[in-house]
Formats: structure tokens, C-alpha cells, sequence
């Protein structure tokens, strides 16, 4: 007669057979296994040549099992490249963190289509797709600086090149009715203007204070960004007033909008109120767009005075306006989100508005037609991509000159297209050169002349700082 089980041998017998049982089905685990990575392609591919280029992405989601190879992948013929394709593989990113990819053996005059992956357990994900074409000359747009006026010294003194003296230059524009620039001399409190050849004189009155009427008598406070409308009349954003002035081409000062008064408030002439006006540009008819700073808002002031918010979260009722920050492109003005938006500029067209979105450390375009935002490059997961782009300008042909503040200047090519013109990430100095070997230290401002030289205004050196690109 057998013994039933007991005991020990009964409970490893039971064991042995959930396992056998559940061996052969699936678990819920089992069935998670179809989740491959999300990831995100930067849209901007930088440092192109004949034969290389820099590209990356993000992983953004990743619900299965670790990442275990990142890179991009490319084809010129294949117009969904994948990693069967050409591809890098780059040391594996943290979900977030991003990777960079160095692209090599590329030919010369060649369309490529290209982007990122990463691979888990699961498979592998794709961003989206991009598209460049290889240079068709030797070497990479690059910038010969120089400094043309100003030097390291801080004062206050007119005339040519290094005899002229700025404290703290903050913002430059050009005029092209005039065909010369104005600079915003910070500490000093006044608007100087400079020929193209850095011959420096002085336009405003130093004193603190708000005062309009003639330029003799007018003051100023707090004297941000400057901008000029067709027939060369200049407006000028006053971070100290909360103001927007203009000043005809007679040397007459008036107020556009704003009642001097820190707040948020739409509406004519001086019922409106601004928290930080710093960027602004006029279009064609007049218009003239503000970055609200502190608002988080861009602003629109219509040639007769009257302000409306044009584009940005607006706080809910009893929230203040400040507290509205974030990062979000959106179909419509009200659905976008910006973060200590610094600088604007409209393209040669009256089409796009290019807003430098510092905190988001991002370059956003609003279509004007309808308030649509997207990015145009940049955002929290590439950070070294455009560092801290503080100021911005576009030139006729739809280029986009960044100054990124840790210390260097990049362009963007109307073809999407990044390149360092000069200076290096989060290093000071003052230096003239070409490219990687020049130095700046805080600069802060861009302007483009008709010829297509740049000049910034650097300033922890109180200069101005001119560049000359070509491929080199």
C-alpha cells in the first residue's frame, strides 16, 4: 500500500509544479514585452561639412527593460533610415539626458535623411526624420572676430574704435534706414549710436528719470532692446519704466504704451502695463511685438498704441501673471508656453516671429497669421545645444544669429542647419580670432547689418564685437 505525501516532499513537488505551469504561459509581464523606446530626434543637425555633421536625440520613454544602444542611423536613399542602415552607437543615455552622434564618411553635395534610435529588450525606437545636404565646398561657417569699438575698461567716451568707452553694453540693433546701430549702454543709461566702421557717439540724455519731448530733454530708465520701423523711427523697450518709447526720426520721444506702472494689463496707450519688456520688432504695418519678460507673454502694440497679448499662457483669475511659466508649443497664442522670453525678431517676409525663450533655453518661431508656436531648436533636454540663448536676430535670407550668455555665437541657416561661429561653452574671456579661439564674457546682444556682419555686444567687456562669417 502506498503512502500519500507529506511534508517537505509534497510542498517541492507543488513548487515544482506552479512552475512548470507557469512556464508554459504568459505572464502579465510577458505581455508588456511590445514597448519600445519613444524617442525624440533634435530637430537641428549642426556642424556640417562635405563629409560630417553632429546630430543626436532623446529618449524620452522607455517601458521595458534598459536601454542598451543609442545612436542615429542614415540613409541617402533610404528616407526611413534605420539601424540597418549607416548608424552610430553612442555611449547609452539616461532616459532624458540625451546623446550627441558624430556622423562621419558622408559625400560631398548629398542629401541624407537621418535619425535617432534606441534599442531595449523590446526592439528598437525611432524619432522622427530630418533631412540635410552635405556641403559642396571644403570647411564650415565660421566667424572672424574682431572688437570695433570699446575696450575692456569701463567709462564713457565717444569716438572711434578702442578710444570710444561703454559700461555695460547690453543691446545692439541696426538701423537700416540709417545704416547705423544703436547700442544700449546699460550703467551708463543711454542709447549710443555707431557707424558700422565703430565710430561712437552718444543720442540720450545719461540721467534717470521719464521724460518725453525732444532727445535733449527726454530721459530714460532701464533702456532694453531698440527697434526700428520703415521710415526709421526707433522704439525702445524700458525695463525700468515698464514702457515702450519711440523716438521719431526728428530726435522727438513720445510713449507708445504703458502707464510706468509693473503689472499685466491690455488695452490703448497707457491703460496697458508690461513686467519686464525687454525684445521687440516692428513688421511692415507698423506693429511692434514685445517679449514681456517677467509675463512670460508676447505682446502686440499696434501703430496707433493699443496692446493685446498676441501669444502666451495668461494666469486665471487672481493668479498672477508671473506665475504663468512652462514650456509648451501650441496650434494657437493662448496655448503656448514660454519662460523669460528675451529677445524677438521678425523674418524679411512678416511671416514668423523668432523669440529667444532663455529660461527654456530654446529658440521658438510664432506664425503671426495665426499665433502658432513651435521650436525651432533647443528645450531642457539639449541644453549645450544652444546654452543660454539670450538674444537673437534674423538677417534677409531667414538665417537666425544666437548669442548663447556662457560665451559663444551661433547661427542657424535658413536650411536648419547649427553652427558655433565663435567663442566656446561656458568659457570667458576677451579675445579676438577666428572661430573656437575667440572670447567673449557675458555677451548679450546681436544685430546684423545690411552686408551680413555681425556684431554683439559684449558685455563684460564693454565692447562691441564685430564677425565676419564665410566657410572657412
Amino acid at each position: 500500500m502506498r503512502k500519500p505525501l507529506s511534508g517537505p516532499i509534497f510542498s517541492v513537488l507543488i513548487l515544482l509544479s506552479v512552475f512548470i505551469l507557469n512556464g508554459c504561459s504568459k505572464t502579465p509581464r510577458d505581455n508588456t514585452i511590445t514597448s519600445i523606446p519613444f524617442v525624440v530626434t533634435y530637430n537641428i543637425i549642426s556642424t556640417v561639412n562635405q563629409t560630417n555633421a553632429v546630430s543626436g536625440g532623446v529618449t524620452t520613454a522607455n517601458t521595458y527593460g534598459s536601454i542598451r544602444a543609442n545612436g542615429v542611423c542614415w540613409s541617402s536613399t533610404n528616407q526611413m533610415p534605420t539601424v540597418a542602415d549607416s548608424k552610430t552607437t553612442d555611449t547609452v543615455a539616461a532616459i532624458g539626458a540625451g546623446f550627441n552622434s558624430s556622423v562621419t564618411g558622408l559625400t560631398a553635395n548629398t542629401t541624407y535623411y537621418l535619425r535617432a534610435y534606441a534599442t531595449n529588450d523590446a526592439g528598437t525606437g525611432y524619432g522622427a526624420v530630418i533631412k540635410f545636404t552635405t556641403t559642396n565646398t571644403p570647411g564650415t561657417l565660421t566667424g572672424t572676430v574682431t572688437t570695433i569699438a570699446g575696450n575692456a575698461n569701463y567709462g564713457l567716451a565717444n569716438g572711434p574704435g578702442a578710444s570710444a568707452l561703454f559700461n555695460g553694453p547690453q543691446f545692439i540693433s541696426f538701423n537700416p534706414v540709417a545704416g547705423n546701430l544703436y547700442i544700449s549702454d546699460n550703467f551708463n543709461n543711454l542709447i549710443r549710436t555707431m557707424t558700422t566702421s565703430g565710430t561712437v557717439s552718444t543720442l540720450t540724455n545719461p540721467t534717470l528719470g521719464y521724460v518725453n519731448g525732444p532727445l535733449s530733454s527726454a530721459l530714460f530708465y532701464g533702456i532694453a532692446n531698440i527697434a526700428f520701423d520703415a521710415q526709421g523711427n526707433a522704439y525702445v523697450a524700458e525695463l525700468g519704466n515698464d514702457l515702450i518709447r519711440k523716438i521719431t526720426t526728428a530726435g522727438v520721444v513720445s510713449t507708445l504704451a504703458g502707464n510706468g506702472t509693473i503689472g499685466y494689463a491690455d488695452g490703448a496707450g497707457t491703460i496697458a502695463e508690461f513686467n519686464g519688456p525687454q525684445g521687440l520688432t516692428v513688421d511692415a504695418q507698423g506693429n511692434v511685438y514685445v517679449t514681456d519678460k517677467i509675463n512670460n507673454l508676447i505682446r502686440k502694440i499696434t501703430a496707433a498704441g493699443v496692446v493685446s497679448t498676441f501669444c502666451g499662457g495668461v494666469a486665471n483669475p487672481g493668479v498672477g501673471q508671473t506665475n504663468v511659466a512652462g514650456y509648451a508649443d501650441g496650434s494657437t497664442g493662448a496655448t503656448t508656453l514660454f519662460n523669460k522670453p528675451s529677445s524677438i525678431a521678425i523674418d524679411a517676409t512678416g511671416t514668423n516671429l523668432y523669440v529667444a525663450d532663455v529660461a527654456n533655453k530654446a529658440v521658438r518661431v510664432v506664425t503671426i497669421a495665426t499665433g502658432a508656436t513651435t521650436t525651432l531648436a533647443g528645450t531642457g533636454v539639449q541644453k549645450k545645444l544652444l546654452g543660454a540663448p539670450v538674444a537673437l536676430t534674423v538677417d534677409g535670407q531667414g538665417n537666425v544669429f544666437i548669442v548663447d550668455q556662457s560665451g559663444r555665437i551661433l547661427e542657424i541657416t535658413a536650411t536648419k542647419i547649427l553652427y558655433v561661429l565663435a567663442g566656446a561653452l561656458n568659457t570667458s574671456g576677451f579675445v579676438d580670432g577666428v572661430g573656437a579661439a575667440a572670447r567673449f564674457n557675458d555677451p548679450q546682444g546681436i544685430a546684423v547689418d545690411a552686408q551680413g556682419n555681425v556684431y554683439v555686444a559684449d558685455f563684460g567687456n564693454n565692447s562691441i564685437r564685430k564677425i565676419v562669417v564665410k566657410a572657412q
